[in-house]
């Protein structure tokens, strides 16, 4: 089979790898139908990140079941499935507790010795823990899968932030980064209830998928000077609810400044500079709460996969761009220019 292949920075290549099959008794064997490349695969790709040459890359994808091995229950050959980014168990306590990402016996698609996600097939260990079953027919929907793909990770990710920051009803709420996860996190707030939603984003293309997510207020300045315009939409309150979404030292203190006193900060932005922009003291001094991290998007996966079958949300517009999987290199380069904001691999 063909997959994506990282070499070192800015060197993708499409290459043949051997074939998955089952290794143990609670593998699947998907055929990838739409995979995409993430805003976080861009870390490697620039050499941020480090990757062994030769490595697989890719961990969003969704696909058809080829092979169970002898002890999955829960799918059989022809099912059409979603894959979250981290594989897991699904019976220990932190699968129990819904937080998969932390199970022991998981790990992250693309990973040294695991298939990637951007190739024409994964071997997915612990299937029934894992995989999520879509409905049948929406395999030949072109309107509906890219919608079910960014449940893989942005959208259950945007979803993490707003969960995090304690998002509801009437909360005003602002969201650091108009990436994808960003763009996303404006639509989990939007159905969580928020009654205003300011996104801090410089590129129009993004922001005004933003406001078609249902932002309220654009702020297209940052550092001070954006903190200052939030304070001034929010009569010098803030927000009820930030959401981070870049993972750098500015991003994080944006983020924390423009918190009003007793709100939070959800943040799910990869951090690229430890704990910078982590400022203890204005948190404690103003009552402002800190949580995120990696998103358990397989505890999120139902509840949103049942909102975007009955059309209550649609995160598919975050995909600007579509390659065939020859494109994917291409892909890396249109991403890394930001001449596309998501691009989504077909096959």
């Amino acid at each position: 089979m063909r997959a994506t292949v990282i070499h070192g920075p800015h060197d993708i290549r499409i290459e043949e790898v051997p074939d998955p099959r089952i290794e143990h008794p609670t593998d699947a064997v998907v055929r990838v139908l739409n995979a995409c490349i993430c805003g976080s695969d861009l870390w490697a790709y620039r050499g941020v990140a480090p990757r062994v040459a030769g490595q697989r890359i890719g961990h969003e994808f969704l696909g058809v079941v080829e092979e169970c091995g002898s002890e999955v229950t829960g799918f059989t050959p022809g099912d059409l499935v979603l894959a979250p980014f981290v594989w897991s168990d699904g019976v220990c306590v932190h699968c129990r507790a819904g937080m998969q990402t932390s199970c022991p016996h998981g790990g992250f698609w693309g990973e040294v010795g695991s298939d990637g996600g951007q190739g024409e097939a994964v071997r997915v260990p612990y299937a029934d823990g894992t995989l999520v079953r879509l409905p049948k027919d929406a395999a030949t929907d072109t309107a509906l899968l890219p919608g079910l793909l960014a449940l893989s990770d942005v959208m259950s990710t945007g979803h993490h932030a707003a969960v995090s920051a304690r998002v509801g009803p009437g909360s005003t709420v602002a969201v650091v980064g108009d990436g994808a996860v960003g763009l996303c996190g404006v639509l989990a707030a939007r159905r969580l209830g928020a009654d205003r939603i300011i996104a801090l984003g410089r590129h129009p293309s993004r922001t005004d998928i933003a406001l078609k997510f249902g932002a309220t207020d654009v702020v297209a300045e940052r550092g001070e000077t954006a903190v200052e315009a939030v304070r001034e939409l929010t009569e010098g309150l803030g927000a009820h609810a930030v959401l981070e979404a870049v993972g750098t030292e500015e991003a994080m203190r944006t983020a924390i400044s423009i918190a009003r006193d007793g709100g939070a900060v959800g943040y799910v932005g990869v951090p690229h500079s430890g704990s910078a922009g982590v400022d203890l003291r204005q948190m404690f001094n103003r009552n402002v709460a800190l949580a995120g991290g990696v998103a358990p998007a397989r505890a999120y996966i139902p509840e949103l996969l049942a909102d975007v079958l009955a059309g209550v949300i649609d995160p598919g517009p975050v995909f600007d761009h579509t390659v065939g999987l020859d494109g994917v290199p291409d892909g890396y380069r249109a991403m890394d220019e930001r001449s596309a904001l998501k691009v989504r691999i077909t096959f």
